[in-house]
């Protein structure tokens, strides 16, 4: 996904921005997927879709984060996108985002849904193709850092953060 467009039109504004982080989570599993195990609750049913499905949740009960399904239909595994560079929008984007610097503005998985305006009630368990927000071919990037994820406590050290230049 990395190098790849996503799109958004919610709340009537078109952003268009290039995919330059994300974390894989690799399901049933993987201790740091909410599907491990085949943990199951109503806050975390959309992982568990068809590929190209949205899985929106909120972290630390104040950011929302968003993810596409990528494994199986019933297997959990998803890509949480962590950060982006916007190529289109950025005055919404800076509004949205209240005046912080720019180089903070969507440099984080709760950063970018804000930016984005993505919530639960927007995407949660939507398909990813015909929803307010799509994901479309970009270009690859120019480099490509492979890293353990960050921000979790298991599996800290699985090299599963993509971080691309664009």
């Amino acid at each position: 996904m990395i190098g790849a467009i996503v799109s958004s039109r919610i709340g009537g504004a078109v952003i268009r921005a290039r995919i330059v982080e994300t974390e894989a989570y690799l399901g049933l599993d993987d201790p740091a997927s909410h599907a491990y195990r085949g943990r199951r609750h109503a806050g975390n049913l959309s992982i568990y879709s068809a590929p190209a499905t949205w899985y929106v949740y909120r972290s630390y009960g104040i950011h929302w984060c968003a993810n596409l399904v990528t494994g199986p239909d019933g297997h959990g595994a998803a890509v949480l996108l962590r950060a982006v560079a916007v190529e289109v929008g950025l005055d919404v984007v800076r509004a949205r985002r209240g005046g912080v610097p720019d180089r903070q503005l969507v440099n984080g998985p709760g950063k970018l849904c804000q930016a984005l305006a993505i919530d639960r009630e927007a995407l949660d368990g939507r398909p990813m193709a015909g929803s307010l927000v799509e994901i479309g071919i970009g270009s690859p990037p120019g480099q490509l850092t492979i890293t353990p994820r960050i921000g979790i406590s298991k599996a800290v050290d699985w090299p599963l953060r993509f971080v691309g230049s664009v």
